[in-house]
């Protein structure tokens, strides 16, 4: 196992948060690789407190959908849990209660599109990649680690593929991350925790590709509103921070 660290942005605005940093900047990241070294590709992700550990696997096969209208490619697609002792509250599993989440349905659905738009899926061939994200800690911006975290353990399956000559071309057309930035106390923040996110007016995730195109963007008010040069400055706010995790990534794979 390999591992890449970030100490997150330096910044220059108003006043410490919470936990001591600064509007601008990220969390402390981490990042482990071949976490689960019988996935084609594996990361831990460890960002601020939330941990995930994020795996792909390979099936040679593809839904039945796909056969039945005659789609061509390959498909990738996601699930995702928060493990019972990932909060301070001990949460049942989905399992248990014989249905999922509608929170858990969304998160996953959100991972694997956000994976499949970085991807040629014809070159993939017919064969499903499976990225299962797997929450061992909660400390707000789950969805993002999730994602930034996929991202790095598909590429590393990729890279896999490609040697065993699996694939014979690279599917992979742009790096993806994702970033949290809302409204707190009147003051826009990146990367919030989960104090920050409760307390937020506005709460927002960007999920952008290595080319500055965004790929999903979900905001909404708290039971409050926000205006035209508030969602500017909060997307100026995440487009900085993404740049910086598009380094990490990119880091992280050398």
């Amino acid at each position: 196992m390999s591992e890449t660290k970030s100490n997150g942005l330096a910044a220059n605005a108003d006043g410490p948060r919470a936990d001591g940093r600064r509007p601008e900047q990220l969390r402390p990241l981490r990042l482990v690789k071949d976490i689960a070294p019988a996935a084609a590709g594996s990361v831990l992700i460890e960002w601020g407190n939330t941990r995930v550990i994020c795996a792909v696997t390979v099936e040679e096969a593809v839904p039945r959908w796909m056969k039945e209208q005659g789609v061509t490619g390959g498909w990738i697609t996601a699930e995702y849990s928060m493990l019972p002792y990932s909060t301070q509250q001990r949460k049942a599993r989905e399992s248990s209660r014989g249905k999922v989440e509608g929170r858990t349905q969304e998160i996953q659905r959100l991972i694997g599109r956000s994976m499949r738009a970085c991807v040629d899926l014809e070159k993939v061939g017919a064969r499903t990649l499976w990225v299962d994200c797997d929450v061992l800690q909660a400390d707000g911006g789950t969805r993002t680690a999730a994602i930034t975290g996929a991202y790095v353990a598909l590429a590393l399956a990729v890279r896999r593929l490609r040697e065993s000559g699996v694939l014979a071309e690279d599917p992979l057309q742009s790096a993806v991350a994702a970033v949290s930035v809302g409204l707190v106390a009147g003051r826009a923040l990146l990367d919030l925790c989960y104090v920050e996110d409760a307390a937020a007016a506005v709460d927002m995730n960007l999920v952008l590709n290595d080319r500055g195109e965004f790929i999903e963007l979900q905001g909404t008010g708290e039971e409050a509103t926000f205006t035209e040069e508030q969602l500017a400055a909060l997307l100026a706010l995440g487009k900085a921070g993404l740049r910086q995790l598009f380094d990490f990534q990119k880091t992280a794979l050398e």
